[in-house]
């Protein structure tokens, strides 16, 4: 596969997240589609680094992988205990709160 077919890809997946993110519904899918994203950036971090015979995109690839996992971990946690307290995950809920 060429270089393009990658990137072309990469693209993709980073436009259904995009959309993803935008269209979302719930807090759930909205993490959902931030990890498509994540990934689409890695699939062209790591395309480009193996084209060009240098380790830094995948290495980069690798934070990216690490950061991520911490973003799930943290997320999880807080929406589960929203889950607890209000009974729904729905975002339209938690932006009309008043504190």
């Amino acid at each position: 596969m060429t270089l393009n077919a990658y990137l072309i890809l990469s693209t993709i997946l980073f436009c259904i997240g995009l959309i993803g993110v935008i269209k979302r519904k719930n807090v759930l899918m909205l993490f959902f589609s931030t990890e498509i994203m994540l990934n689409a950036v890695n699939v062209g971090l790591a395309a480009v680094s193996k084209f060009h015979g240098d380790l830094t995109g995948q290495m980069f690839a690798f934070f990216i992988i690490a950061v991520a996992a911490a973003e799930v971990a943290i997320g999880l946690g807080l929406l589960i205990m929203w889950y607890k307290r209000t009974g729904s995950i729905n975002l339209d809920e938690i932006a009309g709160m008043k504190g």
